[in-house]
């Protein structure tokens, strides 16, 4: 689930920082820039494991600060297709289970990945598992807090880097600019998207929520 992952970066110590030893002073700056920032197609970063070579340092015109290259170790969350993972429900939607690790929400069970057959109860805004048993049907319901157990099946990296400007260019209005009544969002707002998803899997014997298993 955790790996390290090798990494180099050229690492900008201001002045003010010269008179600590250099290795604490990178290590804070490095984690300042990486930890709890996904790197694409490497992983979400927890936290520098260590530094393995430092290169020369250097300062530039026009620019008080140390500027040193940094070949480093970094503790990243990336786990393999097919781990077997435990997390909690964070919430349903018509798109599937979502859920959390506690530090890592952006994991998704789709419904043609849950227990068969399922339904969604839009009422309650809930996933159920219809279990069939000599008695009849049951709903089982998978409710927000539960612990799940699910496998990893696919991953989804998003490159959130920014983009240039449009080049379409919209013509004025002769009005001028408007802005929408207030209370009312705007509708074509891009959404924000996650750069890492991890897509679950509870469709197996032995997957799901661990209070089913448990009684």
């Amino acid at each position: 689930m955790f790996v390290l992952v090798e990494m180099v970066d050229t690492v900008r110590i201001p002045p003010w920082s010269f008179h600590r030893q250099l290795n604490d002073a990178i290590a804070e700056e490095l984690n300042k820039k990486l930890a709890n920032k996904v790197v694409y197609n490497v992983g979400l970063c927890i936290c520098l494991y260590d530094i393995t070579k430092l290169e020369d340092s250097y300062i530039f015109p026009g620019d008080g600060a140390s500027h040193t290259k940094v070949h480093f170790r970094y503790v990243v969350f990336h786990p393999f297709l097919d781990a077997i993972l435990v997390g909690k429900i964070k919430g349903c939607s018509a798109e599937g289970v979502h859920v959390s690790l506690g530090f890592f929400d952006d994991i998704i069970i789709p419904p043609e990945s849950l227990q068969q057959p399922a339904k969604f109860d839009d009422a309650e805004q809930v996933w159920m598992w219809e279990y069939e048993t000599d008695e009849g049907t049951h709903d089982l319901y998978m409710d927000q807090g539960e612990e799940i157990r699910f496998r990893v099946v696919d991953e989804l990296f998003l490159d959130t880097s920014p983009t240039g400007p449009s080049t379409e260019k919209e013509a004025p209005s002769a009005a001028g600019p408007t802005a929408p009544p207030a209370g009312v969002e705007d509708a074509a707002a891009p959404q924000k998207e996650a750069p890492y998803t991890l897509i679950g899997s509870v469709s197996e014997p032995g997957l799901g929520l661990l209070s089913w298993w448990n009684s």
